[in-house]
């Protein structure tokens, strides 16, 4: 394995690549815990050039936790890593270019159990990717199903567990399960004046009923000070999605503009 991990080195130097999709992999299994959360807290994490995302004047952000499989970077899989859990957390934006409105996902922090992957995403997309032990479990009988995702924190494991029926359905329109899973950007704060803006691609998912869930998260040891108030506050809705085969795009926007804050 560790030569494959050089020609991969050498494979992503920037000066070789030429193709347009960076990223591609399944996506399943997509638990959203959604909270409300007071803006002023955000806003020093606002990338240039994107303004909150609000939904019915509140702001949220998300923990999420899912399977990435099957994953390839510019059309080549990773040996032996490419099947992982992930856990995030992120918040809701928007910029406007021209008549368009780009609705997209800033992530505080991503979490996976492989370092070379990490590595990659950091050192290619200016990521904010850590590494931690990861496992999960997935367990299907008749129309239900569990789903659990774990990571091992200060010796403790913290996890994300939903219960819900196996039966997909599409998204009400305009509800809050749209405005949560429907962004198509990604935005990275690269500094304080220079943002990256890029783009995802999968259909609209299927949403599954949710009827029970268990959330075990030590957030300011995980994300920091700043988000010690989740510690105490229950999710505003629990959300989970069936998922689909996801592309991010290699190509990356610079954006070099003041904050808003509307």
């Amino acid at each position: 394995m560790p030569s494959q991990i050089n020609n991969y080195h050498q494979f992503l130097n920037p000066k070789n690549i030429k193709m347009t999709v960076f990223l591609k992999a399944n996506w399943e299994n997509i638990i959203m815990v959604n909270y409300e959360i007071e803006p002023e807290i955000l806003l020093p994490y606002l990338p240039n050039g994107v303004t909150l995302d609000l939904y019915d004047g509140k702001a949220y952000v998300s923990l999420v936790g899912f399977m990435f499989k099957n994953t390839k970077i510019f059309g080549v899989p990773i040996p032996y890593l490419g099947t992982f859990e992930e856990i995030n957390l992120r918040f809701y934006v928007k910029r406007r270019e021209g008549n368009t409105i780009k609705r997209g996902v800033v992530f505080i922090n991503e979490t996976i159990p492989y370092r070379v992957v990490a590595w990659m995403a950091n050192k290619l997309y200016k990521e904010h990717y850590t590494v931690v032990p990861t496992r999960h479990f997935i367990h299907q009988m008749g129309e239900k199903q569990q789903v659990k995702f774990e990571w091992l924190l200060n010796r403790r494991w913290n996890h994300i567990l939903v219960e819900a029926n196996t039966a997909a359905k599409k998204m009400v329109a305009k509800s809050l399960e749209e405005f949560i899973y429907e962004h198509y950007y990604g935005y990275t704060k690269v500094s304080e004046n220079y943002t990256e803006e890029y783009r995802l691609q999968h259909p609209s998912w299927e949403v599954n009923e949710v009827y029970n869930y268990d959330i075990r998260c030590d957030f300011s040891s995980m994300y920091g000070a700043d988000f010690s108030v989740l510690n105490e506050t229950k999710p505003t809705a629990v959300f989970i999605a069936k998922g689909s085969s996801v592309k991010v795009d290699w190509k990356r926007t610079p954006l070099k503009m003041k904050n808003e804050t509307g």
